[in-house]
């Protein structure tokens, strides 16, 4: 929190606001003053999510349609269990085995999410922030989170600040507020009251929580802490944003809605033909008849479902972390896949946040100089060709120059290249490195004196000497500043008097570089005999005649990977857009130079956005990719609107600002090395490496995780639908099918035997098809429309198709070996049931090859899951020993097949895959013709 200031702190003199806060600008706080002002506000820090029990996140596993369809099954099983006074298991067999599927998919689950949980955690853990603060007169170093309003915080070159506050002091302040506003220049800081309502971005008085200080020093006493600051009102607005569940969820959900309300009717109707065909409407009728409804229910509920698409999520959130994408909620990894937009930040996103000098303008000519980023990688050419050796020498005197009146600094440590102080500062220093004939005179450079850059001045200069060359005046400042201070200008190695005709077009050409989207620096010079040339002192004063040496062009540079990506994204029907706080020429150049629009494009901004109503800006962002100036509620309309839309929207980001409209989106993606606290906190992904590419690669591998829950949902799906049909058809059709013993009606198929079926297809073969490789390039088609259920009405009449299918071969086989019935057989009630219950498993393993594909053969890639092979073949070893075992023949009920009693199963069986390659051929001549078409 922070004092009541009756006066606005930005509008207000630095005198008023220290007089209202009790504090003193020389001597600071006592520091029992500051233990009671930090006892009353509390800590110097964002309030966060209170942790969630884990009993709790256990508990939160079974908050699920699907699962409470489950529990109501157990219920079932084991009332209808009690009232059976026949008992034919011991306990309640069915009730048992579906809780312990319930409970392992919790288990599986809840470690799952914790793992997730625990690996966003650790990059959250940074080194506790310090700051130095002025206590009693002295300057002492505390822990920010002791920060307190009235402190006097003392800033200098790589502070990170600690709280919000004014400044009192400022000395070639500058700062970087990215992180705030999405601004990626430094923004300069000065003490003087600002007039009117004044933008968060050009406060340049004010300092803010979680910015840093990139040059000069200053001073600022604290007007807000913790939840009061900036950074504490973006993370309020946290608290009004509601989530969105995945659509992944959302389908589960309805799924299992679907599914309950089928299976009451379906069983209803099963339990009251039952007990309408039983010859003794009594107790024990009413029983077997629920006993039959409650097989009918464990047929239809696909008891695996749940856990396997845990393990299949589970399994993709764990590649994608081993590629750098930490995903904290397993359905967003179905999300990702469904992507239709990427809205992202650009600074540090798609650009390095690196600034780098890509050009230099002489008199003589202009170079280009490779390279990017703080690593001196890279050389300097013109226009391609082998420099000119005029044009050399002046470049040489520009980069000379600019490197020398500078205070930044270039670090190498491990392979990896570092800054300390001002980018554009860096650039310079990189850029040395990369011409021949400067570092040796920059390290030579003995500083005597310096005049420091300013806001008001827009220049600095330094004055000291070279070995070589003596005395010499280095002038580095805005280009139309330094430019009025010049008399002359370099050619070659001369210097010659500067026309206006001269003047006006290197002022052309800097507007020019402008126009480009870069920033521009200019270098100027000018030779002393001596220091005693100077006077008494070095100052402004002196900043005259100079000779101008030129202008160095840089600009912050696109990620390189980030351009394949974008590239990569478009290929896949996403679109990219890009939002920032930075200038609009900046953003339309990087988003050209990325591939994201075309050249020419402009970017729309914040004030414009302002200016439109809704159907306006609908249009405009249907139109436009690259929105520039954008204040946080700006980024939130951005995504509101795409989402009328239609679109789902993955939303990146890395600063304060950025965090409500992560939330907001389908799935928000914080970057884990520059992403603060609290948009990891919003965001369901955390990139590990901040890179864009990694994004990409999570909606390829979200493509296949879908994929591949279409497969086993087919599967699934289906295969429980044959069980239906069977239950089903074998009641309503006991009469013709010869299931009447004694005027009794007999179970097509026993509890065990389906809660069998399930065990043993709903497990290994579903996981298999769970890890299926892709078919094709997942990333060759567009995003499946956001109204697209994950069942669409072609998948669920493929579903039906093969489950009656399933179905209709089962009760063939039931009814071939039963006497009576439509074809007199000759065996056993328990022959025939143990015949059909066979070709039903059999059935539903060729239904697992079936299901790899809507369209494509089952034999097309046919071994390429080895996963899958192996399930099958454990499952026909298990079938054949639950068949041929008396141990086993006792608990499930079933009896001895004989050779042809195999033979016929696997036939008959077989047809599943037959009928379907059928079908299949089919859809793919429909294809083949409609697209000659």
């Amino acid at each position: 929190m922070g004092e009541t200031l009756q006066a606005d702190p930005v509008a207000s003199p630095a005198a008023v606001v220290l007089e209202e806060l009790g504090s003193d600008g020389d001597r600071g706080l006592s520091a029992e003053e500051a233990a009671r002002r930090l006892a009353e506000y509390g800590p110097n820090e964002l309030r966060g999510t209170p942790p969630v029990p884990r009993w709790r996140r256990f508990i939160a596993q079974f908050n699920s349609p699907l699962i409470y369809l489950l529990l109501v099954a157990i219920v079932i099983s084991a009332v209808a269990w009690a009232m059976d006074d026949s008992h034919g298991e011991p306990v309640p067999v069915d009730a048992i085995v579906i809780a312990l599927i319930v409970l392992l998919n919790a288990v599986m689950g809840y470690l799952q999410e914790s793992k997730a949980a625990d690996a966003v955690a650790a990059l959250q853990q940074m080194t506790k922030a310090h700051s130095i603060v002025l206590r009693d007169g002295k300057r002492i170093d505390v822990e920010s989170t002791e920060l307190v309003p009235g402190d006097i915080l003392v800033l200098g070159e790589g502070d990170e600040v600690g709280a919000d506050g004014r400044l009192i002091h400022s000395s070639a302040l500058r700062i970087a507020e990215a992180s705030l506003t999405g601004e990626s220049e430094p923004v300069e800081k000065d003490t003087e009251p600002l007039e009117g309502e004044v933008a968060l971005g050009d406060r340049t008085n004010m300092v803010h929580k979680g910015t840093a200080v990139t040059q000069g020093v200053g001073r600022a006493v604290i007007t807000h802490t913790g939840m009061s600051t900036e950074m504490g009102a973006i993370a309020t607005m946290l608290d009004s944003t509601d989530a969105e569940d995945s659509p992944l969820t959302k389908e589960i959900n309805h799924l299992g809605k679907v599914l309950g309300i089928g299976v009451i009717i379906i069983a209803a109707i099963v339990m009251a033909t039952a007990i309408w065909m039983s010859p003794n409407r009594d107790a024990s009728s009413v029983i077997a008849a629920l006993i039959l409804a409650v097989s009918l229910a464990v047929a239809a509920v696909p008891e695996g479902l749940a856990a396997i698409l845990t393990v299949v999520l589970s399994l993709g959130v764990q590649r994608m972390a081993r590629s750098n994408a930490i995903v904290k909620d397993l359905n967003s990894v179905e999300t990702l896949g469904s992507a239709s937009v990427i809205a992202s930040d650009k600074t540090g996103t798609l650009t390095r946040n690196e600034m780098t000098i890509q050009q230099v303008v002489t008199a003589s000519g202009q170079i280009e100089v490779s390279g990017v980023g703080y690593s001196p990688e890279g050389g300097v050419t013109e226009s391609g060709k082998p420099l000119d050796q005029k044009v050399l020498h002046e470049a040489q005197v520009v980069l000379r120059g600019g490197s020398i009146a500078n205070d930044a600094s270039l670090d190498e440590k491990d392979g990896e290249w570092t800054i300390q102080g001002d980018p554009t500062e860096a650039a310079f220093q990189v850029a040395a490195h990369k011409i021949d004939g400067v570092l040796a005179d920059i390290k030579a450079y003995e500083r005597l004196g310096e005049v420091p850059f300013t806001s008001a001045r827009k220049m600095m200069s330094v004055v000291g000497k070279l070995p070589e060359q003596g005395t010499v005046l280095y002038s580095k400042g805005a280009p139309d500043v330094l430019l009025g201070n010049c008399s002359t200008e370099l050619v070659d190695d001369q210097q010659v008097d500067l026309t206006e005709e001269r003047r006006q077009q290197i002022l052309k050409q800097t507007e020019e570089l402008a126009g480009q989207a870069f920033r521009t620096l200019a270098v100027a010079f000018r030779p002393l005999s001596g220091m005693d040339e100077l006077g008494d002192e070095f100052d402004e004063d002196d900043e005259q005649d100079l000779c101008w040496a030129g202008v160095a062009a840089m600009i912050d540079p696109p990620r390189g990977e980030a351009a394949d990506s974008i590239a990569e994204a478009h290929r896949a029907g996403i679109r990219v857009l890009m939002i920032t706080g930075d200038h609009p020429a900046t953003a339309a150049r990087i988003a050209s130079d990325l591939g994201i629009v075309e050249q020419g494009a402009v970017a729309v901004t914040g004030a414009e956005i302002d200016d439109m109503d809704d159907e306006a800006f609908d249009a405009a962002l249907r139109e436009h990719s690259v929105y520039a100036r954008v204040a946080p509620k700006h980024k939130m309309r951005i995504v509101d609107t795409l989402q009328a839309q239609g679109e789902i929207v993955a939303m990146t980001g890395d600063g304060v600002n950025d965090a409500p409209a992560l939330k907001t989106a389908d799935i928000g993606v914080a970057m884990g090395i520059t992403g603060t606290e609290v948009t990891k906190e919003a965001a369901q992904m955390v990139l590990a490496d901040d890179n864009f590419a990694t994004i990409v690669g999570a909606v390829r591998q979200g493509r296949l995780v879908f994929d591949n829950i279409r497969k086993f949902l087919r599967f699934l799906l289906s295969s429980n639908m044959g069980e239906v049909f069977t239950v089903f058809g074998g009641t309503v059709l006991a009469g013709f099918l010869g299931l009447r013993v004694d005027g009794a009606l007999v179970a097509p198929l026993l509890a065990t035997q389906i809660l069998w079926i399930n065990l043993l297809t709903d497990s290994a073969p579903a996981l298999a098809m769970g890890i299926d490789p892709a078919v094709d390039d997942v990333m060759d088609r567009k995003p499946r429309p956001s109204d697209q259920r994950v069942i669409s009405t072609t998948m669920w009449l493929r579903i039906l198709w093969v489950g009656l299918v399933m179905g209709a071969i089962t009760l063939g086989t039931l009814d071939w070996f039963l006497p009576g019935g439509l074809i007199e057989g000759g065996d056993s009630v328990d022959v025939a049931r143990t015949a059909a219950f066979t070709t039903l498993v059999l059935a539903q393993l060729f239904n697992a090859f079936c299901s790899r594909s809507f369209s494509a053969s089952a034999f097309h890639g046919a071994f390429s899951n080895k996963w899958l092979w192996g399930a099958v073949v454990l499952a026909v070893v298990l079938q054949f020993l639950v068949v041929e075992v008396p141990i086993l023949q006792g608990a499930f009920g079933t009896a001895t097949l004989n050779l042809e009693h195999w033979l016929f199963c696997v036939a008959a069986a077989s047809m599943v895959l037959w009928l379907e390659e059928i079908r299949k051929l089919i859809v793919r001549l429909q294809h083949r013709q409609n697209a000659d078409e």
